[in-house]
């Protein structure tokens, strides 16, 4: 309480401080532009991947198939296409945090963001940054978070983007972005769409996957505009829609559909003026879904939840060398549906983050939070992270934190099965990395530990007949991550490679048994080669067996093979003319044991920029 009243003091004299000078123009455009400063500048101790565009459009538009060939974050995917569940750094889906420009966006009634109802073509960079993240990012920020980012460019501008795509299992695709503006104001629009009928083969059978027809519509709007030489508003909006039947197995025939409505709004107001600048943001998100058991019958079952959030930011900046931020914000969550009856959720916070840099080669940040939720309490969680640059080719980095993750709606609510008495899980994480840059050579070495309690399991209960949440599990984690980047130019001939190996150990402490869904092993390779307007590209996957309830998923080996060539016109228009091989892997069940099935997909797309 003492530390909740001293945050509290805090944030009220930050406030209160008088502005100074003017930033420069410089500085004044960065604030703008960015919707996440936190990720750029409270994050110095941790390891932060940045996919930049050029990485996004080598691979098919979903999150589950950037991150699996681009990151050390393992995808559970129930199917080409299905639902798919991030385990990071060992930990499960409810664990990992997707921050849409600075939000939060897990979903309050399973805890989870579905990998597959992200669209990559809409966004202009992911991050990916590991470690706990709680204090900035709130509940779920465990194993680590993904961030999704629009950028807004204010400058004189006109560009264009289409891809269209066809492949294997009758598969369609189109993909339109466009970005224009001035000085004073810039836009981005962006509409994606997927059609498959998925009707892959089941290997060494002559049957066909008839329940995995999918598509998905991904609409993006996002204006900025300047109202003062010191003020700034943006307006981010994103609607995702998929209509899945969910797909069978040999020994589990399927007729089942999935119908899913994702909404996401945020109004913006950024100031910047001398010391001081600050954020108010203004969100609703929707999300909305109806569950069809046979997708040829009118019965269905529906939910959705509904959650109105404030977040006021303020930064002061004492000096070059210190600053301070301090965040505010409350949320509303409301929801229904057939499972629950009419929940309801309030939630105020206060975070403080201290920022210093005594020295140039020195940076470190302290940081807290306290969160007041109705009907259960939750724990003051902290966090301190620092970047030590001992040469100009080695910098050690080094974060500790205690995380946590609240009951969801289902955990709570969902009838008759749901336990009101549940607590929030919490976990202490420190990670320890080295960062070395030789020449064309970037590497990266991090060591990890996570120390979890309180979890929440569904486990049966002999006495209803039912499943129910409890907190029961405790949890470790711990291992090595690896990076290894290389970039070559030379003359018309350009050569890039990069890797990515991970060791996790993940136990369950009650059970003394290895959590199921985490594979010990997991390592991907891209390489790409260019020479004038020809690329071509190899991305490789290899994914180390994984225990899952009743057997053992063995590893196994995929890979993607692409060709593009670049046409260009007059007024710098281009055209891109771009060749997949892609080999997914999709699975089924025979006996107890769950097995890998690769199909091969080929994919023409032709991208025009202009």
């Amino acid at each position: 309480m003492k530390l909740f009243i001293c945050l509290l003091f805090m944030s009220v004299f930050s406030m209160s401080i008088n502005a100074q000078a003017f930033m420069d123009s410089i500085q004044k455009l960065d604030e703008v532009i960015l919707s996440d400063v936190k990720l750029k500048r409270y994050a110095k101790g941790y390891k932060v991947t940045i996919l930049s565009d050029s990485i996004l459009r080598k691979n098919n538009t979903s999150l589950t198939d950037v991150l699996r060939y681009n990151s050390n974050i393992y995808l559970k995917e129930n199917g080409y296409g299905m639902v798919s569940s991030p385990s990071f750094r060992g930990t499960n889906a409810s664990q990992t945090a997707v921050v849409w420009n600075g939000i939060n966006i897990n979903s309050q009634l399973n805890g989870q963001v579905d990998f597959n109802t992200v669209s990559t073509s809409n966004y202009n960079s992911i991050a990916i940054r590991s470690g706990g993240g709680s204090v900035q990012y709130g509940s779920g920020s465990i194993g680590g978070s993904v961030h999704l980012n629009n950028e807004l460019e204010f400058k004189s501008h006109f560009e264009n983007r289409l891809k269209l795509s066809y492949g294997s299992f009758d598969t369609k695709e189109m993909a339109f972005n466009s970005s224009f503006g001035s000085n004073l104001w810039t836009a981005t629009i962006g509409a994606a769409y997927k059609d498959s009928d998925n009707n892959y083969r089941f290997l060494g059978t002559d049957k066909e996957n008839e329940n995995a027809a999918f598509n998905n519509l991904d609409l993006n709007l996002n204006v900025g505009y300047v109202i003062s030489k010191n003020d700034v508003i943006k307006l981010y909006h994103q609607n995702f829609r998929s209509d899945r039947e969910f797909s069978s197995t040999l020994v589990a025939p399927s007729d089942s559909k999935y119908l899913s409505n994702d909404y996401r709004t945020m109004l913006e107001w950024v100031r910047a003026s001398g010391a001081m600048s600050s954020k108010l943001k203004a969100v609703n998100l929707l999300e909305e879904f109806k569950y069809f058991e046979n997708k040829n019958s009118s019965n269905f079952s529906e939910g959705s939840a509904n959650t109105w959030l404030v977040k006021y930011s303020f930064n002061y900046k004492f000096s070059k060398k210190i600053e301070l931020n301090t965040i505010t914000d409350y949320s509303y969550v409301t929801a229904k549906g057939h499972s629950f009856s009419s929940p309801k959720r309030n939630a105020f916070s206060i975070t403080t983050i201290l920022s210093h840099s005594p020295y140039p080669k020195l940076q470190y940040a302290l940081s807290a939070r306290k969160d007041v939720i109705s009907n259960f309490k939750s724990p003051i969680v902290f966090s301190a992270d620092a970047s030590f640059k001992a040469t100009k080719a080695y910098t050690l980095k080094i974060n500790a934190s205690k995380n946590f993750r609240v009951p969801t709606f289902n955990d709570l609510y969902w009838q008759p099965a749901g336990n009101l008495d549940l607590k929030p899980e919490s976990s202490f994480q420190i990670d320890i990395g080295q960062n070395i840059l030789v020449k064309d050579f970037i590497g990266s070495l991090n060591t990890f530990y996570i120390k979890s309690s309180d979890l929440i399991q569904w486990r049966p209960n002999t006495n209803t007949g039912y499943w129910n949440p409890v907190n029961v599990a405790s949890a470790s984690n711990y291992g090595v991550e690896a990076e290894l980047k290389f970039k070559k130019q030379f003359n018309k001939h350009a050569l890039d490679i990069a890797s990515n190996y991970s060791y996790t150990v993940a136990r369950d402490l009650e059970k003394e048994q290895d959590l199921f869904y985490v594979p010990a092993h997991k390592a991907n390779t891209a390489i790409s080669y260019h020479y004038k307007a020809f690329t071509m590209f190899y991305q490789h996957l290899y994914n180390g067996k994984v225990d899952i309830i009743g057997g053992v998923l063995e590893g196994f080996d995929v890979g993607n093979f692409g060709l593009a060539y670049t046409f260009n016109s007059k007024r710098n228009n281009q055209y891109l003319v771009d060749f997949k091989i892609n080999n997914i892997y999709n699975t089924y069940y025979e006996n107890v044991s769950l097995r890998p099935m690769p199909n091969r997909n080929f994919t023409l797309q032709l991208t025009l920029k202009f």
